[in-house]
């Protein structure tokens, strides 16, 4: 209770201790070796396999989801606390809490989106989730929560959900949806795994889907033949990107359109991890190609276009969180075009990229040696 009044105090402050946190060290910066980025690094948090984050506006605050099943409250000067009325998830594998993104008018209506991993019948799958966030409370919490999609059909097995969620600026919300190590699925309309959806911001389908009016599930598809998409953002222009983790030697980057195909497990710059030959994309196979892939794998987690103007030369750009690569991961994007730019070693798994309200550029690790999970801020090398 002591620690919650003392951070409602810091709310009424202002955003202006956002900054200062930043200075708080929970143990040493990370990479080890910053002589090889061009940027600098602060710790300021540990948490305990965190999955995402989104900064609260008007507020020194930020939300972060940790895999387990709690979200965090992050309050300047590095304290934080849990906040009440988070649903329960079906922890293991890669499944547990994901996602966390507030909603385009939120200064209004203070809603929240979470997704996570549920059980259910038939095995597991993803499901989001929307609630108000009330922070007038003993304890910060959210109420009137309701799930608003499910993962249909729940399958066997706890990997590839996907669920990370974007607000497009036509107002819809976006759900990156894994095919949940089934292959099939993917290609099957007739199932959202494998699938970009999009509905409208309390779960309905809106009328200008391609494929509205022909079943509930089918309805709700924007774009399909996705394998494991662990990250979806927008350009300044509007245009949808996403990347996802191919098969071994087959991670995207792709611009997602609208009723297109990406044609996995038909057709991938990867192979299957068994070995087996998948065809590469090609002309005219009537499916649409990535725009980068990566071979070796980085195993990308997050994904972040850079609109601030702190780091004035990446305005524009996508971030990447590299788990297995455990980079960071640059590519310049030219329109409807993406070229590799850098790669910094950071030396941990990096699951989250984020922009922060001064243009920095935060991170989360997903884990570290003697570490659950720090929270990184980047600022431009003095």
């Amino acid at each position: 209770m002591e620690l919650w009044i003392m951070s409602k105090l810091s709310f009424l402050m202002g955003a202006s201790f956002l900054a200062a946190a930043c200075q708080s060290s929970v143990s040493d910066a990370a990479p080890a070796d910053t002589s090889s980025v061009p940027f600098d690094v602060a710790v300021v948090a540990d948490f305990e396999e965190p999955w995402a984050m989104t900064f609260v506006p008007g507020t020194p605050y930020a939300l972060v989801t940790e895999k387990k099943g709690k979200l965090k409250l992050w309050q300047n000067e590095g304290a934080v606390v849990d906040v009440e009325g988070v649903p329960a998830v079906a922890y293991g594998g890669q499944g547990g809490l994901g996602d966390v993104i507030l909603h385009p008018d939120f200064a209004k209506n203070k809603l929240v989106y979470l997704s996570f991993a549920e059980a259910g019948e038939g095995g597991f799958g993803a499901a989001v989730v929307r609630g108000k966030l009330d922070l007038t409370t003993a304890k910060p919490m959210l109420t009137d929560v309701q799930i608003i999609w499910r993962q249909e059909p729940k399958v066997s097995g706890q990997g590839h959900y996907g669920h990370r969620l974007a607000f497009g600026p036509d107002g819809m919300l976006y759900i990156s949806s894994g095919e949940r190590q089934k292959f099939d699925p993917a290609q099957d309309l007739n199932q959202n795994l494998g699938k970009i959806v999009r509905l409208t911001d309390s779960g309905m389908v809106p009328s200008d889907n391609p494929f509205y009016g022909q079943g509930s599930v089918k309805s709700q598809i924007w774009s399909y033949g996705h394998r494991n998409p662990l990250g979806i953002a927008f350009d300044a222009k509007g245009r949808l990107w996403n990347q996802e983790m191919g098969p071994a030697g087959g991670d995207e980057l792709n611009l997602v359109k609208k009723a297109a195909n990406y044609g996995y497990p038909t057709v991938s710059n990867g192979d299957h991890y068994d070995g087996r030959n998948i065809p590469d994309h090609a002309a005219g196979d009537g499916f649409e190609a990535p725009k980068v892939t990566w071979n070796p794998a980085i195993s990308p987690g997050g994904l972040m276009i850079y609109s601030g103007d702190m780091f004035k030369a990446w305005k524009g750009s996508a971030f990447i969180g590299g788990l297995g690569a455990k980079a960071l991961v640059h590519v310049k994007l030219d329109g409807e075009n993406a070229t590799k730019a850098d790669q910094w070693n950071m030396g941990a798994r990096i699951r989250e990229v984020e922009q922060g309200p001064d243009g920095a550029i935060w991170l989360l690790e997903d884990e570290r040696a003697g570490s659950q999970g720090r929270l990184l801020k980047l600022t431009p090398k003095k």
